[in-house]
């Protein structure tokens, strides 16, 4: 695991977990897996991508994912987002690009590259960082979840109160890490072709966020992609 992939305020942070025996044990996991031959996405080099790409003292959203795209060439290390060549999208993805559109009428079908959210303080998270190829959920229950926990508390911990947004069962299962007096939770069905219909759509989770950054006054976020 190298550390030195993180933004120097996350590598700060958590910089004492990097030692600890779980970590440890999942480094042995992912070489054992690359030794036989396993391919490992995505690459070890963007494993930690959301937590290079926005600084701790700059998250204003957190959007939690499960395990990073199992199909090579998708997942860059933040949760939904693929990269800029990849066509077409993943279902789940294309259906937030819909509720985008029917939120603040904001088009973003031509990508599924959301690195410049994660640039203005969207930190997209999973809270898996690694998965096999073609095998997805692979890595889950191997230490990735508890080190991903202590980057939701610490968030929680900041002194500015920042929007989480929990898309089906498993993100909310980390309500409880989050402290719901100071910041907003929105918690709705997960975008998924096989749960969409059921309370993500018409869920209003991009204009909810900003609403909140504003009453807070913290700049908003501009969803709109390049």
């Amino acid at each position: 695991m190298n550390k030195q992939l993180l933004h120097p305020s996350w590598q700060t942070a958590l910089n004492a977990e990097f030692s600890q025996p779980y970590m440890q044990e999942l480094q042995a996991f992912l070489d054992q897996e690359a030794a036989a031959g396993k391919h490992i996405l995505p690459a070890a080099e963007q494993r930690f991508n959301a937590l290079r790409s926005t600084a701790l003292d700059g998250v204003k959203v957190v959007i939690l994912g499960q395990d990073p795209y199992p199909t090579p060439g998708h997942a860059h290390g933040l949760s939904f987002s693929v990269q800029p060549d990849v066509k077409p999208l993943p279902r789940s993805l294309g259906n937030i690009n819909k509720e985008l559109l029917s939120d603040l009428g904001i088009d973003n079908s031509h990508t599924g590259y959301l690195q410049p959210w994660a640039e203005q303080g969207v930190l997209l998270l999973n809270t898996v960082l690694s998965v096999a190829a073609g095998n997805a959920g692979s890595h889950q229950k191997r230490g990735w979840e508890t080190f991903t926990d202590l980057v939701i508390r610490t968030i929680s911990q900041q002194a500015q109160p920042c929007v989480f947004i929990l898309w089906g069962k498993q993100a909310q299962n980390k309500i409880k890490l989050i402290d719901a007096e100071r910041h907003e939770i929105i918690a709705t069905a997960h975008p998924s072709p096989l749960s969409a219909r059921r309370g993500f759509f018409e869920s209003k989770p991009f204009s909810r966020a900003n609403a909140f950054l504003a009453a807070q006054g913290r700049e908003v976020v501009d969803w709109t992609l390049p």
